[in-house]
């Protein structure tokens, strides 16, 4: 019997410490600290500091420092979380998980969230209709939130084109031919001639003058309005006969020599119209025989080729 107590005491009462000997204990690195219950709640830009220390640095220099004192949207001292959502849950876990990263949503969500702020400004109207917009590239993509003010919004020419040739390296290759505009020497922008955040036209190409195109604002002579117009100007623009981003031709036109461009649409045949004075064609010899030195270059004649104010022919 004594035997059996014996037995029942270890087993049920518990093994015995040997004496001056201590229960073992959980480490703290063991313990994992539970999420506070409830949805996370504001804790202030200083909360993001103490982690952060570098990017507040550069914040300093940012635009988005205004949000800091905005007390009318109730930003006041939370600019971090006005973008990235209550932080007392991250502050807490230093999970990336609890906290929202714009860089890393889908850019639709993503473009939500700055526009909560930038919302009904003109450089967005065309934003559906831009080929940024339907290509899903969000406003992080070219804007960097974080930094100075030239790396969130580029400002010297020579920064825009390397943000822009990042992604448009066809579209840069084309600079590099003999006659362009002036863009690898910094003179020019891609944002001089598009809307990067979207246009009414196509190409995102900016208006001047209310609804002209962009090409006017440096090419104002060739506007009008003229008495007589030359049909592609007004219909097609300028792409019709140019090149706008670079060409190996002369005037950055679209063929080699200015008889091809204009015979892309005053072809040398017979024209039903004009068959019996043949101004403007008919199968050689007619009056614009092509065999003739003299009338293969168009605009030795016809140099109002983007609009006359007195003739017809725009031949002054």
């Amino acid at each position: 019997m004594a035997v059996v107590a014996l037995f029942l005491s270890g087993s049920l009462l518990g093994r015995q410490e040997p004496a001056g000997q201590k229960p073992a204990e959980a480490k703290p690195s063991e313990a994992k600290p539970e999420a506070a219950a409830g949805p996370a709640t504001y804790v202030g830009s200083d909360t993001c500091q103490a982690c952060h220390e570098d990017i507040h640095k550069a914040f300093q220099k940012n635009p988005h420092l205004a949000v800091e004192t905005d007390k009318k949207r109730g930003w006041d001292g939370k600019a971090c979380e006005s973008c990235h959502g209550p932080g007392s849950k991250h502050a807490e876990s230093t999970e990336a998980a609890d906290i929202v990263n714009p860089a890393k949503q889908a850019p639709a969500e993503a473009d939500r969230n700055c526009l909560k702020c930038h919302l009904n400004q003109p450089t967005h109207a065309g934003r559906l209709r831009g080929g940024h917009g339907k290509n899903q590239v969000s406003c992080a993509g070219c804007h960097a939130v974080h930094k100075g003010s030239e790396a969130l919004v580029a400002r010297k020419a020579d920064a825009v084109n390397r943000q822009c040739a990042a992604c448009h390296t066809a579209e840069w290759a084309e600079f590099q031919r003999p006659h362009k505009h002036p863009l690898p020497q910094g003179a020019m922008s891609c944002v001089d001639c598009h809307n990067p955040h979207g246009s009414f036209l196509p190409r995102s190409i900016r208006t001047v003058s209310a609804n002209e195109p962009g090409c006017f604002k440096c090419h104002g002579d060739k506007r009008g309005p003229f008495t007589f117009e030359h049909a592609p100007v007004r219909l097609e623009g300028c792409n019709a006969c140019h090149q706008p981003h670079g060409s190996a031709n002369p005037h950055m036109l679209a063929r080699q020599e200015v008889r091809f461009v204009c015979l892309e649409c005053h072809a040398n045949i017979a024209n039903p119209a004009t068959a019996q004075t043949g101004i403007l064609g008919g199968v050689p010899p007619a009056f614009h025989d092509l065999r003739s030195a003299r009338f293969r270059n168009c605009t030795l004649c016809h140099i109002k080729v983007h609009g006359s104010y007195v003739d017809r022919s725009l031949l002054r």
